[in-house]
């Protein structure tokens, strides 16, 4: 039985293709019209197609597959997004086959997940659950909603187009970088396993520091939120995480000591103020 229950779906599956992203380009790059780019294409395919070799690029057990680049934005529609060509490992005998045997048929679905999405990720694109479903492992969208819970429950997120773009319902990957902060991980550490540079480890690590102290402050959230100009849910995640999170001693206190500084800043600002006013009302008098 064919499932056409959401045309929306194939609909973006199909704008992921090698020739959609020819188009793409020569439509952006040259101006032309999407006939002009398609006659093009056609053209290419006719005097090039028989130079294109993959074998020296491509290994055994390996495929090709244009995804959505990272750089792409959330509010860009899928097919006028730009796409990057990855080459992904489907299967490596040398440690799928061990896996497979002493583990099972979850496990080894799990690892390829975990692979084929670094792999993405380190080449400039990102996947989606639609592309690992129906692109890639041939299985069920809930299927991999549950392998991609439990290994969140492991404390693996895969670098998805969701996740590394806080979009859905996925966990933030914010969220997830100040988690690996507090457990006491240092930036360069954090980048490597979350794959992101450490200038932005330490960019969301410090709005969080931020977060806290002005919480310590009373600010509500929707005004923390406007300052450190993030999210009120994330703010209040931030929150719950400072409240509730069995944090590692000596970021504990570094959190501490960053809440003593800022309140004896105050408290020079204060001063400094109150000796210029009582100068001014001396000159006055």
């Amino acid at each position: 039985m064919l499932n056409n229950t959401a045309p929306q779906k194939w609909q973006r599956l199909r704008a992921k293709q090698l020739d959609k992203q020819f188009i793409s380009e020569i439509c952006t790059g040259c101006s032309c019209s999407p006939f002009e780019a398609q006659a093009i294409l056609e053209t290419v395919n006719k005097v090039y197609g028989a130079f294109f070799d993959n074998s020296a690029t491509i290994q055994h057990g390996q495929i090709q597959l244009s995804i959505i680049s990272s750089e792409a934005r959330i509010n860009t529609p899928i097919a006028q997004a730009p796409l990057v060509t990855v080459t992904l490992t489907l299967n490596d005998d040398s440690e799928d086959l061990a896996i497979r045997q002493k583990q099972g048929v979850i496990a080894l679905r799990q690892h390829r997940l975990q692979r084929i999405c670094v792999e993405a990720v380190q080449q400039g694109g990102l996947l989606t659950v639609e592309d690992l479903a129906n692109r890639l492992l041939n299985c069920g969208q809930r299927t991999l909603c549950r392998d991609i819970k439990e290994l969140k429950e492991k404390g693996i997120i895969l670098p998805l187009r969701s996740t590394q773009k806080d979009m859905g319902r996925s966990i933030s990957h914010r969220s997830d970088i100040v988690r690996h902060w507090l457990l006491g991980k240092e930036y360069t550490d954090i980048g490597r396993d979350t794959h992101h540079s450490v200038q932005s480890v330490y960019n969301y690590v410090d709005k969080f520091k931020r977060v806290v102290s002005l919480t310590n402050e009373n600010f509500d959230a929707p005004t923390i939120a406007f300052l450190v100009r993030i999210s009120a849910q994330l703010v209040t995640e931030y929150q719950n995480f400072f409240k509730s999170f069995n944090i590692v001693p000596h970021r504990k206190q570094e959190l501490l000591n960053l809440a003593n500084n800022n309140s004896q800043i105050e408290e020079n600002v204060s001063k400094k103020t109150n000796f210029r006013n009582t100068k001014n009302l001396n000159l006055i008098c």
